[in-house]
């Protein structure tokens, strides 16, 4: 028997939980794109889109996913023979990589592996290694949406000025802006790159890049910003459709307005509080699972480097696939795959999956996708230690 029937519970790492209020937001007919409301509405979601980055510098928007803001980033950052030192703590990290190297743009990558954070000490030598200034800007993720790695960027920001290095800095947000703290101007951050389907609670389709002035002024020459890409249209636009290059994406635009007003009544300080409350209880109760069996365990080890919006983690093959399948047919909530943890091919690839905690979700949420996971070890007859649900309890009655 199945007791999935009811409303199903999306835990996955992107595209997250709709609010109902930001799917009324949407279910409107096209409005007038010429003049009127639609174009004073938009005019207000810059500012708002500053204040969820922390900065006061330009934000371009785009239609497309994350993958486009990679692109979008990469055509304004650089020249064709420029050159990226790319840091790479998961999947994601070598996908942008991956996306500059396709553009013609010279790729440098420091792989730090699936599990552990990037050390700084590497960063810095081999900013200090390039002599010559080649290499023009530093990309990072600042949560692997795959490994659930969290980098340090003030630190990385840190190491790079103790080289002296004038490289750009330009950071992948999309797993975690809305969800993890993130002050791009603070932090001394160049590019900022994001999308709406994660922390911003909209359907899959906008991308943005913030970037400050000084990376506007060192990349107005770049050879790979076609009209399209082009950031300076679409963040001081003349007319309205520039913001485009074209047709604006209204749906969307009244989705993520709606999704904005969310964030600030909820307050941002708020927002990341309670990720950060969450995302405890999902480690609390993998902590206790693990300790009645050792191939039950979180992908990263120390807590001071996990991503607040989604746990990776492992349950040994090939029962993480197994509990994933009883989790979506049993009981109506669907977890992540484990990502860039193992070819799909390998057997090894049925050990891991992910938990997202990102955007649109509260305590019901959560603890109720970590009592269906429980529920489902019991019926699957997975090993696991006893006392999670109530150690996941705890983490959240501490911090309500």
């Amino acid at each position: 028997m199945s007791l999935a029937h009811g409303r199903p519970y999306l835990a996955i790492p992107g595209p997250s939980v709709i609010p109902d209020r930001v799917l009324r937001a949407m279910h409107q007919g096209s409005p007038n794109i010429y003049e009127g409301h639609l174009i004073e509405m938009v005019a207000g979601l810059f500012p708002d889109l500053r204040v969820v980055a922390g900065t006061t510098g330009h934000v371009a928007m785009y239609i497309g996913n994350g993958h486009a803001g990679w692109e979008a980033a990469n055509a304004n950052l650089f020249s064709r023979g420029d050159k990226a030192l790319v840091l790479a703590v998961g999947q994601f990290g070598l996908s942008w990589a991956n996306s500059a190297r396709a553009m013609g743009i010279e790729v440098e990558v420091l792989d730090f592996g699936k599990s552990t954070p990037a050390d700084m000490g590497q960063v810095e030598a081999a900013l200090r290694a390039d002599t010559g200034h080649k290499i023009k800007a530093v990309l990072t993720t600042h949560v692997d949406t795959a490994s659930s790695i969290k980098t340090d960027i003030p630190a990385l920001r840190k190491a790079m000025d103790a080289a002296g290095h004038p490289a750009l800095l330009a950071v992948d947000c999309i797993a975690s802006l809305g969800c993890d703290e993130y002050r791009m101007d603070d932090w001394g951050v160049d590019v900022t790159v994001a999308a709406c389907q994660k922390g911003l609670m909209t359907p899959p389709g906008m991308a943005f890049v913030w970037f400050s002035e000084a990376a506007r002024q060192r990349c107005a020459g770049s050879d790979l910003a076609s009209p399209y890409w082009a950031w300076g249209p679409r963040a001081e636009p003349t007319e309205f459709w520039q913001i485009w290059d074209g047709t604006a994406p209204t749906s969307h635009l009244y989705g993520l307005r709606a999704a904005l007003d969310m964030i600030r009544e909820e307050g941002l300080p708020q927002v990341w509080a309670r990720h950060r409350v969450l995302a405890g209880a999902v480690w609390a109760a993998f902590d206790a699972w693990g300790a009645g069996n050792p191939a039950i365990g979180m992908n990263v080890a120390d807590p001071a480097h996990r991503g607040w919006s989604v746990t990776a983690a492992r349950l040994g093959a090939p029962h993480a696939t197994r509990l994933r399948e009883w989790c979506e047919t049993k009981a109506g909530v669907t977890l992540g795959i484990g990502l860039g943890m193992a070819p799909s091919t390998d057997p090894a690839y049925h050990g891991f999956l992910r938990v997202a905690h990102m955007g649109h979700v509260n305590a019901h949420m959560t603890l109720g996708a970590l009592a269906v996971m429980e529920a489902g070890m019991v019926a699957l007859e997975i090993p696991h230690g006893p006392g999670a649900l109530a150690a996941a309890t705890q983490v959240v009655a501490k911090g309500a």
